[in-house]
């Protein structure tokens, strides 16, 4: 089975703060994310953007990151075969 990755620009609430970041996905479950320059909370087509997706939280990436782990689908940390490698994080 080939595993797909999408991105999306989400709002994702930190502790103390909510910014927009890229978000990766592995079969529509968030593994990991880009933080943005500081501009991007103001760029108007990156606000409509992540307005249009679910908002995240640490607890949820945590929880649903873990989740990859223990299933041996984190891409980050188990080689998959993956539709779309290209869209992997470089870091």
């Amino acid at each position: 089975m080939n595993y797909r990755i999408d991105t999306k620009y989400c709002w994702y609430k930190r502790t103390d703060r909510k910014e927009i970041v890229l978000m990766y996905f592995i079969q529509n479950v968030p593994f990991t994310f880009d933080d943005l320059p500081d501009y991007a909370s103001h760029d108007a087509e990156l606000i409509e953007l992540a307005n249009n997706t679910k908002t995240w939280e640490v607890e949820d990436l945590y929880r649903l990151s873990g989740y990859l782990v223990a299933e041996q689908c984190h891409p980050m940390l188990f080689e998959l075969e993956l539709e779309n490698p290209e869209l992997l994080p470089v870091d």
